[in-house]
């Protein structure tokens, strides 16, 4: 998800950095979000958390539960809940997909990166995830502290 420069409207929201340290990432889906008005208002001026969050199937519909969205203090009469459950919009064939990866052992839905795509509309991308294994963690942060310490011995040397 790389930045354009003409791209004013691309903003992340919210990310959940956690996921990539505590899940391998199988494959990842863009899903767009359905929210009240004073949801995106809030997540305009930020206060939006999806590190606690996680995506269920049920009932033949993707949802989004345990998201923290703050309240937006000048919608006092009609705001919203701040960790109700968001219905997740995807096309039928994507959720038999996420459905039949969830049923296999050990597969859940992460939220990955919440965001305002270039047309200004908000959007989640959810990964298909495995856990980790602890000795699986320490292989990768052995792996990203060499390539780190590479990089070093470049630049001291070149």
């Amino acid at each position: 998800m790389a930045k354009k420069d003409d791209d004013k409207n691309y903003k992340v929201i919210a990310e959940n950095r956690r996921a990539r340290h505590d899940y391998a990432i199988e494959e990842d889906l863009e899903c767009g979000i359905v929210l009240m008005g004073s949801e995106v208002k809030s997540m305009r001026i930020g206060g939006t958390h999806i590190a606690e969050s996680y995506a269920a199937v049920e009932n033949g519909e993707l949802w989004l539960v345990n998201a923290h969205i703050a309240p937006y203090e000048q919608a006092k009469t009609w705001g919203h809940e701040e960790r109700r459950r968001r219905k997740l919009l995807a096309n039928r064939k994507e959720l038999a997909r996420m459905w039949k990866a969830t049923q296999r052992e050990g597969m859940t839905l992460v939220p990955l990166v919440l965001y305002f795509n270039h047309k200004g509309i908000a959007k989640i991308k959810i990964g298909i995830a495995k856990g980790k294994k602890l000795h699986d963690k320490r292989a990768d942060e052995a792996k990203s502290d060499w390539n780190r310490q590479k990089q070093r011995l470049l630049k001291q040397n070149g």
